[in-house]
């Protein structure tokens, strides 16, 4: 069983940074494929970044060149960094895992294990 925690999350005014921290246990994180997704209300969960075991890193469109996805094996940990943040980007930002490869990483329901999620606002 992996456990997912969350942290770093805020408000922030628009074209601010933040950057989110998720820590694993329970498995090393260099066996897992990492991603994050969001969830704004009224809107379904959508895919945000995924760092891949071997460091291969995919993006949404709509945060690409802004947000970038790195992980330290070592700590156990993924972080997301938030740059030039939108109020757009105002959501539930969530950790995920799966431990399998390799389609349908923007799909939540590939995903295996979930954190419990840090609320991001970006205020206008």
């Amino acid at each position: 069983q992996v456990q997912l925690v969350e942290s770093g999350g805020g408000l922030v005014q628009a074209g601010g940074s933040l950057r989110l921290s998720c820590v694993a246990s329970g498995r090393t994180l260099s066996s897992l494929a990492m991603g994050w997704f969001r969830q704004a209300p009224g809107k379904e969960r959508e895919f945000v970044a995924i760092s891949w075991s071997g460091g291969i890193t995919f993006y949404a469109d709509s945060v690409k060149g802004r947000f970038t996805i790195s992980r330290d094996n070592a700590k156990n940990t993924v972080y997301l960094q938030m740059n030039s943040l939108k109020p757009e980007d105002t959501a539930v930002y969530y950790c995920a895992a799966r431990t399998d490869c390799c389609s349908g990483y923007g799909r939540y329901e590939r995903y295996n294990y979930w954190g419990q999620g840090t609320q991001v606002t970006a205020s206008s």
